[in-house]
């Protein structure tokens, strides 16, 4: 019944394919507009209206190197860099 379209975007007029399966999911969903934007503008335009997360530099507890996150680190509780907290992750 669906099959892919090509449409082009209003934002930056790169053509983009509609996929059968995301004419399905407009359908159950009972959207009646097909998509303006590409994949790319639409998240840009998603993201636009968030504000910039705010990161904090402190030492890793585990192999103390630079560990940036997303809140302000205290002395009463440990904090990881990327690669720790990953290893910490998959351990659970």
């Amino acid at each position: 019944m669906f099959e892919d379209k090509t449409l082009t975007c209003v934002e930056c007029g790169n053509e983009f394919v509609f996929s059968a399966g995301e004419q399905e999911f407009y359908a159950d969903k009972g959207y009646q507009n097909e998509p303006k934007r590409c994949k790319d503008c639409r998240t840009a335009r998603k993201n636009a209206a968030k504000p910039a997360r705010e990161f904090f530099v402190g030492v890793c507890s585990n192999c103390g190197g630079e560990a940036k996150v997303p809140f302000q680190p205290t002395d009463d509780r440990p904090i990881y860099c990327s690669a720790c907290f990953e290893e910490l992750r998959g351990q659970n």
